[in-house]
């Protein structure tokens, strides 16, 4: 994997890694089961791609009231931010499954919504997930340079009112997205200073073919089957504003509070004094424990911490794993950030929008 830039390297060991690791195979010994291909899963996969099956079909062919036709787009928007949350998302990781074959499969959904699974995978597995919150790394708290989310990031007007218009952005992420994929993997081929690994032939068949499936699905059908362009892109509009606030919300909710740490690596060495695994739960905050809902409906993103210790682990075992990681913090001193509730979560969220777009730095 290339990279113009040096490496990031985590200088402490404190055994906290190996401890929890030590602990969570001995839980999945105990109880007999595996890490992947669960039963639950395979059902709750079927369950949100028929939410998706049904709640389209009903769209386009169902009663002709707008007002019938308007909910329709918004609960496929719900419906394709499952499968982002839960199906595509565990397969991406290697979550899914054993079978290389099968987290392939079901990882193309994320091609199929619009979204290209290979530089995904580059994006969020490799430059979030390994060095979280770390400014110019990181690219997920980049926000392009339009929405503030660390100290360390230059401070500019506009920034003073992004708690407000942040919520216009939201919906429009997962279009931007879609089509900034293209220019990516055309014309820049980097992220920031990081150079997208090269796509194969069958990388670039997958890629382009996603994006025709997407749009012929979603914009394609709909005028096929009688709809005007403009009422197909209306419903389009609908669907994926309701997908992007979605999501949006609830990755600020892991990564971008108060309770979560922003760490700059020193600038000669580029080194963190920690820990990799202490460095995740600094930078990364629980949400909602006890909301049953959202354990299904999130696919495990409210466990977000024990996410980015175990992506590789289905998300139908988290709450589990979240107990056996706060026993092991309380063992090593380490603070377990966790919101008690999804309100608390989007409260603290808000008020960290408002001091970084307030606060050129925080000394």
């Amino acid at each position: 994997m290339t990279q113009t830039q040096p490496k990031v390297t985590f200088t402490k060991n404190y055994g906290f890694r190996k401890e929890l690791n030590k602990r969570v195979d001995a839980y999945f010994e105990s109880q007999n089961i595996s890490t992947r291909d669960n039963a639950a899963m395979y059902m709750k996969t079927t369950v949100i791609l028929s939410w998706v099956v049904a709640t389209w079909t009903f769209t386009l062919f169902g009663p002709p009231e707008i007002w019938l036709k308007v909910i329709g787009c918004i609960a496929l928007g719900f419906g394709i931010a499952g499968i982002g949350f839960s199906v595509g998302h565990d397969a991406n990781h290697g979550g899914y499954s054993r079978h290389k074959m099968v987290n392939n499969i079901f990882g193309y959904t994320f091609d199929i919504i619009g979204l290209s699974s290979f530089l995904w995978k580059f994006r969020h597995n490799f430059l979030h997930h390994k060095y979280t919150n770390i400014l110019g790394h990181d690219v997920e708290i980049h926000g392009d340079g339009l929405v503030r989310m660390t100290p360390y990031m230059e401070h500019k007007w506009y920034h003073s009112f992004q708690h407000v218009f942040i919520w216009f952005i939201y919906p429009i992420i997962p279009l931007y997205w879609s089509f900034a994929d293209v220019y990516l993997v055309m014309f820049k081929r980097k992220y920031h200073t990081y150079d997208i690994p090269k796509l194969k032939p069958l990388d670039l068949l997958v890629f382009f073919s996603g994006k025709l499936m997407w749009l012929g699905l979603f914009l394609g059908i709909p005028i096929a089957v009688g709809y005007s362009p403009i009422q197909a892109v209306v419903g389009f509009v609908i669907t994926y504003m309701t997908y992007g606030l979605m999501i949006c919300i609830i990755f600020m909710m892991a990564h971008v509070l108060e309770a979560a740490e922003f760490i700059e690596p020193n600038s000669d060495l580029q080194q963190v004094n920690d820990e990799w695994a202490i460095f995740q739960i600094k930078t990364t905050v629980d949400f909602a424990p006890k909301n049953q809902f959202l354990n299904w409906y999130l696919g495990g993103l409210n466990y977000q911490v024990v996410h980015h210790l175990f992506p590789n682990i289905c998300h139908i075992h988290y709450p589990q794993l979240a107990k056996i990681l706060a026993d092991v913090c309380e063992d090593f001193g380490v603070k377990y950030n966790v919101c008690e509730t999804f309100t608390e979560a989007l409260a603290s969220n808000y008020r960290w929008l408002k001091l970084m777009g307030s606060a050129p730095n925080l000394e």
